[in-house]
Parts: C-alpha cells; sequence; structure tokens
C-alpha cells in the first residue's frame, strides 16, 4: 500500500528543518530512517531535499510511505468480520466473538489478522496488519487497524497518551453500584500465562469508570451452575465501563474484584456459564481523532444476539 502525504509549510511552522517538522507530524524515528534510502520518498518543491535543510514559508513537502511487502507469516483466509469505517489511513471493524486478534500456534489460520490480509489479497493491495488497540478472542466489538506506517505511528501515541476513548457494554452478576471508578492493579496470575488478578505489589495501575444503565432479574432458564443442575437466582446488571488503562482482561478482573463477575466469564467467574458460553463483554463505542485530517471520530456497535439475548426486552 502506498500513501503520499502533502504539506504546506506556515510561518508557523519555522524555524523549522524537514526533520523537526516531520516529528512534529508523527513521524518516528524509525520511519524517517526508513525513508532516507529512497531518494523520492521525501521532496520539497519537487525536489531533493536533506532532512538537516532548513525551510521556507510556502514550502511544499511531500512524503511517500510505502507497505510493498504484506505481514509475514499471516496466511490470507476468510475469517468473519464486518467493516465499520474504512479510508486510506485506518479501519474500525467489528469483531465477532470466537476471533482471535494474532495468528498463534493453535490458530494459524483464523484470526482476524488472516481475514484482514484475505481481503486485500481480494483487492491485489500488499497489507501489513496494525491492530492499535486489542479484544479477548471472545470479547466482541470495534477495533482500529491502521492502514499506513505514519497513521499507525500516530494513533499508536495517541493510545499511550490515553486519547482513544474506549467504552465497554457487559453484564454483570448482581447489582451493580449506580456508578464509580475501579482503580486496582493488575498482574499476571502466578503459575499462569494467561490468567491476570489484582497485584498491589507487582501490579501495573489499572482504572476502569463504570456506570450502571439498568438492574434487572434475568429469565432463569438463562443461567445454570457449573453442573448444569442447579438452577441459580440473582440480579443481574448491564454496565457501561470506560477504560482508563489498558491492561490485559482489565474490566475481567476489575468487576470480579468488586464481587460483580461478567456473566458468562469461565475464567473469573467459573460457578457460573450462560448457555453461549463467553463472557458477556462488547466493545460498543471509539472515540478518536482522526490521525491524517484530525477530525473527530465516533463509532458505535450494536450488542450482538447473545447478549441481547441475556437483556429483557425493556433493555435501555
Amino acid at each position: 500500500m502506498i500513501r503520499t502525504f502533502r504539506y504546506v509549510i506556515n510561518a508557523s511552522d519555522l524555524p523549522s528543518t524537514v526533520h523537526q517538522y516531520l516529528r512534529r507530524q508523527g513521524y518516528s524515528r524509525h520511519i524517517l530512517a526508513s525513508l532516507k534510502p529512497h531518494p523520492d520518498a521525501v521532496l520539497r518543491n519537487g525536489g531533493h531535499v536533506w532532512f538537516s535543510d532548513q525551510m521556507k514559508p510556502g514550502d511544499v513537502l511531500t512524503v511517500t510511505v510505502r507497505d510493498d511487502v504484506p505481514s509475514v507469516n499471516i496466511v490470507p483466509a476468510p475469517v468473519p468480520f464486518s467493516v465499520v469505517y474504512e479510508d486510506d489511513d485506518l479501519m474500525v471493524i467489528n469483531k465477532p466473538a470466537g476471533v482471535s486478534i494474532h495468528p498463534a500456534i493453535n490458530h494459524p489460520a483464523d484470526t482476524l489478522a488472516n481475514g484482514i490480509a484475505h481481503l486485500y489479497q481480494n483487492r491485489g493491495i500488499p497489507y501489513v496488519f496494525r491492530c492499535i488497540n486489542r479484544l479477548d478472542r471472545d470479547t466482541t466489538g470495534l477495533l482500529i487497524l491502521a492502514n499506513n506506517v505514519l497513521s499507525a505511528s500516530i494513533l499508536e501515541q495517541a493510545l499511550q497518551r490515553r486519547e482513544i476513548a474506549r467504552t465497554y457494554l457487559a453484564v454483570a452478576d448482581g447489582k451493580v453500584p449506580p456508578e464509580g471508578t475501579i482503580d486496582l492493579p493488575i498482574g499476571r496470575k502466578e503459575a499462569s500465562l494467561i490468567e491476570r488478578c489484582v497485584d498491589p505489589e507487582h501490579g501495573d495501575r489499572a482504572v476502569t469508570h463504570f456506570r450502571t444503565l439498568q438492574v434487572f432479574h434475568p429469565d432463569r432458564t438463562q443461567v445454570f451452575h457449573s453442573d448444569c443442575t442447579q438452577i441459580l437466582h440473582s440480579d443481574r446488571s448491564l454496565v457501561e465501563l470506560h477504560l482508563e488503562t489498558g491492561r490485559t482482561h482489565q474490566i475481567r478482573v476489575h468487576m470480579a474484584a468488586t464481587g460483580h463477575p461478567l456473566i458468562g466469564d469461565t475464567l473469573y467467574h467459573p460457578r457460573y456459564r450462560t448457555i453461549e458460553g463467553r463472557q458477556a463483554l462488547h466493545a460498543w463505542k471509539l472515540s478518536f481523532i482522526h490521525p491524517i485530517t484530525k477530525e473527530a471520530m465516533q463509532f458505535t456497535a450494536p450488542l450482538p444476539d447473545d447478549i441481547l439475548a441475556l437483556l429483557p426486552p425493556d433493555h435501555i
């Protein structure tokens, strides 16, 4: 994939070298280093320019970034997902349950990366897979993919600065308080490669804000004891959650730590399960600034059918 960017230099941008200006536009040192071997990658007024050159008002810089070789070790395969938005710089997709983000030993060709590679193979375009945010295999909802190296650099910096707002919807066990903030550090559970836990001594800070949208009593046929014989009765809560940080399994660990684990979460709520057998967690909304146009972007994805089935007809 080839993308060319054009910048008109104003007096307010000066004094500045080409290198300094491009760094302010979001080009990482790695990107700039990759451009240097190509004489036509960075041009000033259509001609050659050194990165150390001072710019003048009215100068026009054109920068061309290239992904000539697709991501290695990602086999194109028809994996399901839906495109919510797409332009030359990014893609927002709605990921279904049961789809991992990246290939691994146990699923080398049934991941989102394989599906994206398949989409672009059909278009005849080399594509490097760059996923900005992450979702667990069985969590549904919105993800941002960067379509070129510059948008990836800018979006990754925005994520680190907490400028990408991520809002989730979940169905939790019990009556969750009306609103609040969970500020508990999270670390890897000892002797486990997957499970996380609240770890005040060694964990990384993790902050989740929540607001309860509705408390309801479920249809008793939807909830079973782990031995599938005892029907349980308890309230449930439809909860909106906003991540301030992005630790692995953050929402699942935080909700379990407060006594309100997610319905269907067999890792952090093993006594209960739903017929569908996955945590009732959905990445509902994404809000961020477009990395190139600087336009405010906001997207939502409706709750999937298996989570809707857990809610009463009058759910919010």
